[in-house]
């Protein structure tokens, strides 16, 4: 038993003319990954950057508002186009309106039976936190969703590194994790796709990253992204040792609309059967609450 999964590193740089011209380019991409018999399409956080490129000038402290503006209008174009397809869509993130002048960073999770499920980044970097520029919300709560059968979460970005979350995630018994990402920096990228590799070690799980390449518009000062999409497996003999699966390379520029993925199948149901006793030497969702912390002189 195994899933199709298809990796969409999204190129910001390409200027758009409009919310109908980057769902266009959307659907050319759950068009190609429906050929390819995918269950689902991810994409990378905030891939609805690229919509400044048709923004009015902004004071960066209004390009988070202008966004989750759209956000309803561009969910109405994708839904129709995740259920001709019939391939599940995590549309990156988008910037979403939780009232009060409070906003969220929002991964859309679409599915071509018409569920609409969502989940929040749960911990924000100093950028996400500045009330002079994308000041944001957090999240406080992790969904569990599936699709095909499998069991799985949208971890964002930072969150993959958190190992306070991976307590928590490694109880979920999840079959596959997707981190959505954007990394200014290679050493950002190095630390989200490390830690994703990480993750799919402690948890016993397949974990897949893909962050956005390129410029992103906006008003403000200039922000590159280096990024791709990558595979992480457990480090089991039956899964080749090494833990890597289908990747990319790490890039800052890209041509066209970035590059894509596809990951046929990924060993999720032999590796939900190691996580249920049949792994070399994984513990299980080990607590180390019961530790005696001894602070020696």
């Amino acid at each position: 038993m195994s899933l199709n999964l298809a990796l969409w590193a999204t190129n910001l740089e390409p200027g758009l003319s409009s919310l109908d011209a980057w769902a266009a380019g959307v659907g050319e991409m759950l068009e190609r990954a429906a050929a390819d018999g995918a269950a689902l399409l991810v994409m990378p956080e905030y891939a609805a950057a690229q919509w400044l490129s048709f923004a009015p000038a902004l004071a960066p402290d209004a390009e988070i508002p202008w966004l989750a503006a759209r956000e309803g209008a561009a969910l109405e174009r994708l839904r129709p186009l995740v259920a001709r397809h019939g391939v599940a869509l995590v549309a990156g993130t988008i910037p979403h309106d939780l009232g009060g002048g409070r906003y969220s960073n929002r991964a859309n999770v679409l599915f071509p039976d018409g569920r609409h499920l969502h989940q929040d980044k749960l911990a924000l970097t100093p950028g996400e936190r500045d009330p002079a520029s994308w000041c944001l919300a957090t999240g406080d709560t992790l969904r569990v969703m599936e699709v095909g059968g499998w069991r799985f979460a949208v971890v964002i970005c930072l969150d993959i590194e958190l190992p306070a979350l991976a307590v928590r995630l490694a109880r979920l018994d999840l079959d596959f994790v997707v981190v959505p990402s954007m990394t200014r920096l290679a050493a950002g990228n190095a630390r989200v796709f490390g830690c994703a590799r990480a993750r799919a070690v402690e948890l016993m799980t397949v974990v897949a990253a893909v962050g956005a390449i390129g410029e992103r518009p906006l008003s403000g000062q200039p922000h590159p992204n280096t990024s791709g999409a990558a595979v992480f497996l457990p480090c089991e003999e039956a899964l080749g040792h090494t833990g890597l699966g289908p990747a990319t390379g790490i890039m800052g520029r890209a041509a066209g609309p970035g590059p894509y993925l596809f990951c046929p199948d990924l060993p999720v149901g032999f590796v939900r059967r190691l996580r249920r006793g049949g792994a070399e030497v994984w513990p299980g969702a080990w607590d180390a609450g019961h530790l005696i912390i001894e602070d020696l002189p």
